[in-house]
């Protein structure tokens, strides 16, 4: 890890020296007003998940449940503005947003889909709303952003698969100065959650919340068809954990290629080990080919190690492997899993917009302690329409289904509806 980490940078150094740009992006500065954005984003989101096989929502203490299903429908906006940078050999600029999410519907008996949270009384909040903005400068092609903001690391990353998305507070610093070359560091002490508004509310197994993180990342184009990814993280008596991915992209023809994205987790605790032990290994590997309006994926997926892969308090999406879909990552302890997956652009077909999607997973040799290996398996369907002119471009619907089966000592089976209608808006 550490001698690939340190071959891209000597690589991209070495292919940069004379890859300057004849202008960077400070010098490219059109002003604070002249380079903002605003942009609203609203969101109507419907969530099922029915259980089955006697599995429940909210326990009765008696070993059965007040139902056997969980619903939820809200909705919400997000508002960002990002300013430019002052011109000048340092620019200085201001990110904000502000956010909130509204209950249609769903009561005590349902909750439980992470759409909203819950008050005193056990009853699903009705409203909920926070606000954050972050500082800025920028100097050449290097970014210096602290405050409340939004982080897609491999190894730290929010999540934003609710109503409203998760917020980190920290520092992040991102460099472009050599052509091809992104380099990454940051160092966060605070995770917000996506049903909590405060400032430090991630929960669940990670009930002591995000102590610091600190995170370094480097992401290196070979030429047009490799990417290279290394990064890493440390936890703060959590764990330390270490990232890599290739992705390459070979040409066959016209409308015809074949893609290949390997991805690795190594994650190994420290400290107090706030979430247990989290001693891991976890790759996957991923082939698709892509005709014309057609795609074809295979991966398979493995893991290893004295736990399964653990995230969360690093971010809810932390988890850039193939087989984390709608309900499960197929990421237990010695977990093994295979997909076989299907996609289709309708706008060749005539109907620009249209696409639908169908996968199937499979894990096996599952730990879980017992005499013998679990299995999980997961079915998705998904379709999408995004409109493509008029007063409502960038409106989309989109209908996602998974229907979840396994071993009753590993999870419960559930069958998962969601329906999510978003409309983005450009306002500045």
């Amino acid at each position: 890890m550490r001698v690939m980490k340190w071959s891209i940078i000597a690589l991209a150094v070495a292919a940069g020296t004379s890859q300057f740009a004849v202008a960077s992006s400070q010098e490219e500065s059109k002003g604070f007003f002249g380079d903002q954005s605003l942009k609203l984003k609203t969101r109507l989101q419907y969530m099922n998940r029915d259980f089955r096989n006697g599995a429940g929502n909210i326990s009765n203490g008696d070993g059965t449940f007040k139902s056997g299903y969980r619903e939820d429908t809200g909705i919400s906006q997000l508002l960002t503005y990002e300013s430019g940078f002052t011109q000048g050999t340092v620019g200085f600029g201001l990110d904000a947003m502000a956010m909130g999410s509204a209950r249609l519907d769903g009561g005590e008996g349902r909750t439980g889909n992470g759409l909203f949270a819950n008050n005193d009384d056990g009853e699903p909040e009705h409203s909920q709303g926070k606000t954050g903005a972050a500082v800025k400068l920028r100097l050449s092609d290097t970014t210096l952003k602290y405050g409340n903001q939004f982080v897609a690391s491999p190894v730290f990353a929010t999540d934003d698969s609710r109503l409203l998305p998760e917020v980190a507070t920290g520092t992040l610093i991102t460099s472009k100065e050599i052509e091809g070359l992104e380099l990454s560091a940051g160092r966060f002490t605070a995770l917000s959650a996506q049903t909590g508004m405060g400032r430090d509310s991630i929960n669940g197994r990670h009930t002591q919340g995000l102590t610091s993180a600190n995170i370094v990342g480097a992401t290196y184009q070979f030429n047009d068809s490799l990417v290279g990814t290394v990064a890493a993280s440390d936890i703060d008596e959590y764990f330390k954990k270490q990232y890599v991915n290739l992705n390459y992209t070979l040409p066959i023809a016209d409308a015809q290629s074949l893609n290949f994205d390997f991805n690795g987790y190594r994650t190994k605790g420290q400290g107090q080990e706030r979430a247990g032990n989290v001693d891991n290994k976890i790759w996957s590997l991923a082939a698709a080919y892509s005709l014309g309006a057609h795609k074809f994926t295979i991966a398979h997926q493995r893991s290893s190690g004295d736990a399964g892969y653990y995230y969360g308090v690093d971010g809810g999406s932390a988890v850039f492997l193939a087989n984390s879909i709608q309900i499960s990552d197929f990421n237990g302890k010695d977990e093994r899993s295979w997909q076989a997956r299907y996609d289709i652009n309708m706008a060749e077909f005539g109907v620009p917009g249209l696409s639908f999607m169908t996968r199937y997973v499979k894990g096996d040799n599952i730990d879980t302690g017992g005499d013998s290996d679990s299995q999980e398996t997961e079915l998705n369907y998904e379709a999408k329409y995004v409109m493509q002119e008029g007063p409502a471009k960038d409106l989309s619907f989109r209908l996602r289904s998974a229907v979840y089966r396994a071993n009753s000592d590993y999870n419960n089976d559930n069958n998962d509806v969601r329906v999510i209608i978003e409309y983005p808006l450009s306002i500045l």
